[in-house]
C-alpha cells in the first residue's frame, strides 16, 4: 500500500461524510449508494492501515469577524490560520524529535503533515488527520504527530493558566516552536478571531479575542526566558524511561529536577557516574514570576 491510495482513501471518506451531511433523510436512494460506498471505504481503511493504531484526528475550529456563521470562513484568512497552525505543530514536532527547526525548513516535516480531511461544523473549521507514513512502525503507539498535537493543545491551554503550567509546557519544546504557536496566535489577533482545538480526546477553546491576545503576550521573550546555563556539579539519580535527572550544583549546593532532551542518546549511562564531577548544559525555561525548569542538553564528554 502506498502513502498516497491511502492519503486519496481518507480524502474520498471525507467527501462522502460530507455528501451524506447534506441529502435529506427521505432521499433514500441517494443515502444508501453513499452510504455503501463510505463503508467500503472504511473496510479499505481498516484493512490496509500502516499502522496498528489509527492515525490521530483533530478538529481546528474558528469564530470571529473571518468566519461567517457556520456557512464558511474567508479563504485568505482560512489558508493563512490553517498553514500558520500546521506549522506550529510541525516545529514542534521538530523540537521533540531533537531536530533544531530553523526558520526555512523542517527536515522532519514530512512526518508531521496534516491532511485537511473535511469541515467542523458549529464554530467554522477544519477536521485535520494524520499523513500516515509508510516508514512508522507498526508497533508505534503514539505517533510525531500526536505528540505534537498533544504538546502544542497544552501550549494554547496553559496560555490562559498558571506561569507553572505556561512554563512545564515551553519547556517541553523549543523557543522557535513557541515562536511559531504566538505568530499563529497573533494572525488571530490581527483578525479579530478566535480558534479551538479538539484533538486527543481533549478540547481546549478561547473565550474572546482578549484571551488571544493575552496568550500573545504570555508568549513573549519578556514573559517567557529561555537561557541556555553551563552547571558544574554532580547527578544525584536518573530515571532513563521516564527522561528525568536530579543535578547537585556544586556551587550552590542547590539540587535541580528537570528532563532529558532527545539530544542525549543514553540517559541509562549517567547512572554508571553518579556523584563524580561533571559539567552540563542545561536550558532553563522561566515563565512571569514561576519557578525555573530545567532541561539537559548535553554532558562533560565520555557520557552520551
Amino acid at each position: 500500500m502506498t502513502t498516497d491510495h491511502y492519503t486519496r482513501l481518507v480524502a474520498e471518506r471525507g467527501s462522502l461524510q460530507r455528501l451524506l451531511s447534506q441529502i435529506p433523510d427521505d432521499q433514500i436512494l441517494d443515502r444508501c449508494s453513499l452510504q455503501a460506498r463510505l463503508d467500503e471505504v472504511e473496510q479499505e481503511l481498516a484493512s490496509i492501515s500502516p499502522r496498528t493504531g489509527q492515525p490521530v484526528r483533530a478538529r481546528l475550529t474558528f469564530r470571529g469577524r473571518p468566519v461567517v456563521g457556520q456557512h464558511g470562513v474567508f479563504a485568505e484568512f482560512g489558508l493563512k490560520a490553517t498553514a500558520s497552525f500546521t506549522d506550529a505543530v510541525a516545529r514542534i514536532a521538530a523540537a521533540i524529535s531533537g531536530e533544531a527547526s530553523s526558520r526555512t525548513a523542517i527536515r522532519h516535516r514530512p512526518e508531521c503533515r496534516l491532511l485537511i480531511t473535511g469541515t467542523a461544523l458549529g464554530s467554522f473549521g477544519f477536521e485535520l488527520e494524520e499523513a500516515v507514513q509508510n516508514s512508522q512502525p507498526e508497533n508505534e503507539t503514539e505517533s510525531l504527530v500526536a505528540q505534537a498535537l498533544e504538546l502544542t493543545q497544552n501550549l494554547l491551554r496553559a496560555t490562559v493558566g498558571t506561569d507553572e503550567e505556561l512554563a512545564d509546557s515551553a519547556a517541553a519544546t523549543d523557543s522557535r516552536a513557541v515562536a511559531a504557536v504566538r505568530s499563529f496566535l497573533d494572525l488571530l489577533v490581527s483578525n479579530d478571531a478566535v480558534c479551538g482545538l479538539q484533538c486527543l480526546d481533549r478540547d481546549f477553546q478561547y473565550r474572546d479575542v482578549q484571551e488571544v491576545r493575552r496568550g500573545v503576550q504570555r508568549l513573549s521573550q519578556e514573559n517567557l526566558i529561555e537561557t541556555e546555563v553551563q552547571l558544574e556539579g554532580e547527578f544525584c539519580g536518573v530515571l532513563p524511561k521516564a527522561r528525568s535527572f536530579e543535578f547537585r550544583i556544586a556551587e550552590t549546593k542547590e539540587t535541580i529536577r528537570g528532563r532529558i532532551g532527545a539530544s542525549v542518546s543514553w540517559p541509562e549511562e549517567i547512572n554508571r557516574h553518579l556523584n563524580e564531577p561533571m559539567t552540563v548544559s542545561v536550558q532553563v525555561t522561566r515563565a512571569g514570576t514561576g519557578r525555573p525548569r530545567y532541561l539537559l542538553l548535553s554532558l562533560s564528554p565520555g557520557v552520551r
